[in-house]
């Protein structure tokens, strides 16, 4: 018995094994002739190593593939599957290609910088879940503090990580929360992010 081929990209090597003038593995893509599923569909109806919806699989991500788009450019030519010219490329083929190229290169550079921002965030010294949290919280506090706060001096049991204080700096209170506690010491991290020691007794309830 014939083993079906697993996945689009075996697919895909499979059809450009079986029709090298029309379809490539490496380098610029050939745009194809309109219509070709139809064509290769009709090629491998006996082949039991693939099935239609394969085909079909295949196909759409053959043709949104970067090397395919960089293919659809003014001046192409459509090839069938054995290489004959089947075609001039419309400009609104060669303008879609383009633009889907661009959203498709501006989706992965979008991804990366995700992926780079996620990896510093993850690489600073310190940084606990728990303030991360509650900084969305707290940075609403500032908007309050503009007026005068009743505040209270915080008691012993208070003095935890994570917790939400504010801190009194003589101009007023800012939100912000327990980071670190060290003896008399406490490391406090504001709610734009950037972190302070300050003495117990500035903190405030």
């Amino acid at each position: 018995m014939t083993e079906k081929l697993k996945n689009s990209k075996e697919v895909i090597a499979y059809i450009a094994e079986c029709f090298p003038k029309c379809f490539t593995l490496e380098g610029e893509a050939k745009p194809l002739k309109i219509g070709i599923f139809q064509d290769l569909a009709e090629r491998l109806a006996d082949d039991e190593k693939v099935s239609k919806t394969q085909l079909r699989a295949a196909l759409r991500q053959y043709t949104s593939s970067w090397r395919y788009l960089h293919g659809v450019k003014p001046g192409a030519t459509r090839v069938d599957l054995d290489g004959n010219p089947a075609g001039v490329l419309e400009e609104e083929h060669v303008e879609h290609a383009k633009t889907t190229l661009a959203e498709s290169k501006a989706k992965v550079q979008a991804r990366r910088k995700e992926q780079a921002q996620k990896a510093r965030e993850e690489s600073k010294p310190k940084t606990k879940k728990a303030p991360q949290a509650r900084r969305a919280k707290s940075a609403k506090a500032p908007k309050a503090a503009e007026k005068p706060v009743e505040t209270r001096a915080l008691t012993a049991d208070e003095f935890v990580t994570g917790k939400a204080v504010n801190v009194n700096m003589g101009k007023g209170n800012m939100a912000a929360t327990i980071v670190e506690i060290n003896k008399d010491d406490v490391r406090v991290q504001l709610a734009n992010g950037l972190q302070m020691v300050v003495k117990a007794e500035h903190l405030r309830a």
